[in-house]
């Protein structure tokens, strides 16, 4: 139970510390695109590569900030009957679409995108764009941390869920387990 617990509270103080950084980065961004409208609109001035930066930090905040999202139950749910199921029950749920969707989408995600990383970075991908930041392979290998993060925080989710299945049902039954 203790090595569940420090699983859970090491993936989860991962993706805070992710989140805190995505905090950030989204301040920049907003920066950075404030900066960009300026130059172009005041000064007739553009960078492609100003440009891309904001769509990266974009792919940044999308993809680093999923997992805690996921964390702290703000991601989208369908919850016709869920929200009116008891706790236990909620956390069933949570169980078998944990099983049954997130971990087998984010391995399909782990393994079809990892080919496509690899000979990005094999070529060190650049922009297309002439003035474009050389660093595509970079931003590619988003896709790999995205899912690695997501199965991490599924595994805790997991964990979780089943431990509070447990708890219910032994409070429930009045023995241990």
């Amino acid at each position: 139970m203790a090595v569940t617990q420090s699983i859970v509270h090491f993936i989860n103080r991962l993706n805070d510390s992710l989140c805190r950084l995505v905090s950030w980065l989204t301040l920049v961004m907003v920066i950075v695109t404030l900066l960009i409208v300026v130059l172009r609109y005041g000064f007739d001035i553009g960078w492609i590569a100003m440009q891309e930066s904001v769509m990266y930090m974009h792919a940044m905040v999308f993809l680093l900030g999923c997992a805690h999202t996921l964390r702290v139950n703000e991601h989208v749910r369908v919850d016709i009957f869920y929200r009116g199921f008891s706790a236990q029950k909620q956390a069933k749920v949570d169980v078998f679409g944990t099983l049954l969707f997130l971990l087998p989408v984010n391995i399909f995600v782990l393994l079809i995108s990892y080919n496509y990383v690899s000979m990005s970075w094999t070529l060190l991908e650049s922009s297309q764009e002439a003035g474009g930041l050389p660093l595509v392979f970079l931003l590619k290998s988003l896709m790999l941390i995205f899912a690695l993060l997501m199965l991490l925080q599924g595994i805790a989710e997991l964990l979780m869920n089943i431990a509070k299945v447990k708890d219910a049902s032994a409070s429930s039954s009045g023995g241990d387990y």
